[in-house]
């Protein structure tokens, strides 16, 4: 008998912490204020970490955020170092390096916009005012499909956004390419004058969709295809939507879901 209770306890601890094992997930975050911000402390906020502990109230995972620039962070996707990464453009190269949930839950009606010192004497009034100029752009980032595959511009990468304006401002490149709505969100919050810089004329008007985006190793396991089912139930249920509407994006429609 005592043997039988010695058993029974075995397999109801063997149970017990079967129904207690979470998926460790690694979630990566860049500073890219207000969707993504890293404090000065190191603390992570922004739509990502909302949205990945809205999925942990749901699914059995253990969350660890990791703070990185958006180069790095990137790099670190492509080599299975993380397993998520937010806000990512959807675009043919990087489909080859990870793989991205739908639907997107970043939409902004924003513009690539090109910024200068502000006492730059040049202006920039069409695309072709950028030649022999030296555009500073963030490593890895996608902007508009043109500039990205034009190989007579001078571009000179940055590791961060906050690093290319600082390269701007030191006169070590012309310009910087941003996300207009992001890169106003940034010199807010980091206090950067606004005189500092201006704006030039010539812009390229995007609807800019975010993604979440898996490391290919996730990808093929079985947790990941959990996370976009519960992507999916946040979009179905308006939980996505509520979420996003704190950082002013537009609501997220089931009609987007890809099956």
């Amino acid at each position: 008998m005592k043997q039988y209770f010695t058993s029974l306890l075995l397999l109801l601890a063997s149970s017990f912490a079967f129904a207690t094992t979470f998926e460790k997930v690694v979630v990566a975050v860049d500073h890219a204020p207000p969707y993504g911000m890293v404090s000065e402390s190191g603390q992570v906020s922004g739509a990502i970490v909302d949205i990945m502990r809205e999925m942990q109230s749901s699914l059995p995972m253990k969350l660890e955020f990791v703070a990185c620039p958006f180069s790095r962070c990137l790099k670190m996707l492509e080599q299975n170092e993380l397993d998520v990464m937010g806000g990512l453009i959807r675009t043919e190269a990087r489909e080859q390096k990870m793989q991205f949930l739908t639907p997107p839950y970043m939409m902004l009606s924003s513009s690539f916009v090109f910024y200068a010192k502000a006492d730059s004497e040049f202006a920039v009034n069409n695309y072709q005012d950028l030649v022999g100029k030296r555009i500073a752009v963030m490593r890895g980032a996608a902007h508009f499909s043109r500039f990205d595959k034009d190989k007579t511009l001078t571009k000179v990468e940055a590791l961060s956004e906050h690093n290319a304006f600082e390269m701007l401002l030191k006169n070590r490149v012309d310009l910087v390419i941003a996300v207009e709505e992001t890169a106003d969100h940034s010199a807010a919050i980091l206090q950067r004058p606004s005189q500092s810089v201006k704006k030039m004329s010539y812009r390229f008007d995007d609807v800019i969709f975010g993604h979440l985006a898996l490391s290919k190793q996730f990808a093929k396991s079985e947790f990941a295809q959990k996370i976009q089912t519960q992507l999916n139930n946040l979009v179905l249920d308006g939980r996505l939507t509520k979420i996003v509407a704190e950082y002013n994006l537009p609501a997220v429609s089931a009609a987007a879901i890809v099956n």
